[in-house]
């Protein structure tokens, strides 16, 4: 099921990041619905050949957003994805984080060392200097994902987000470049 990589933006011991191509929507779609247990009620991955092609369309066309497919460097399968949304540029240099993992691949650490690769990009070739993430307080995954990239948690919004039906709760956790390399420096 693999799909020949494309460019690859980064790469660390196990995986590689890359761009989404609307090519990889077969992939892509099969491991979202083998994927959906692991996901509910908290994500909702695109699982159609259509809402597919729309998802990644606005990520590959939209400036304002960026998005990577996070894979196994020995085969190229697709292990998760990680999404920059929101960018916003001028005095902010900020975007909001909205990441998956897939089912075949959770658990592996495969997520961290991802989100480890695309944090370094948007803080380097991006340029950005701040990135969030809302996640759900009960997404205990999603909330130990962030806290172990050294995010911060910042805040509670309650009703911020409308998922599966209802407007739901979100912590609001952050990063900076300044974060970033206080936590790189020798202690």
């Amino acid at each position: 099921m693999p799909h020949a990589p494309s460019r690859r933006l980064a790469e660390g011991p196990r995986v590689a990041i890359r761009p989404f191509t609307l090519e990889d929507g077969p992939e892509f779609t099969a491991r979202a619905r083998e994927s959906k247990d692991l996901h509910r009620p908290w994500l909702f991955p695109p699982d159609s050949d259509e809402a597919y092609a729309d998802y990644a369309g606005r990520l590959i066309e939209d400036e304002h957003r960026a998005g990577f497919l996070v894979c196994e460097k020995h085969d190229g399968a697709i292990a998760g994805f990680i999404n920059i949304n929101n960018i916003v540029r001028g005095g902010f240099q900020c975007g909001a984080l909205g990441y998956g993992a897939f089912a075949h691949a959770a658990g592996r650490g495969l997520m961290r060392e991802g989100l480890e690769l695309v944090i370094g990009y948007a803080f380097g070739p991006l340029g950005l200097h701040r990135l969030e993430i809302n996640v759900q307080p009960g997404n205990a995954a999603s909330i130990a994902l962030a806290r172990g990239a050294g995010f911060r948690l910042e805040g509670f919004s309650p009703d911020m987000i409308y998922v599966d039906g209802a407007w739901r709760d979100h912590e609001r956790w952050a990063l900076t470049v300044e974060m970033r390399e206080a936590a790189a420096q020798p202690r």
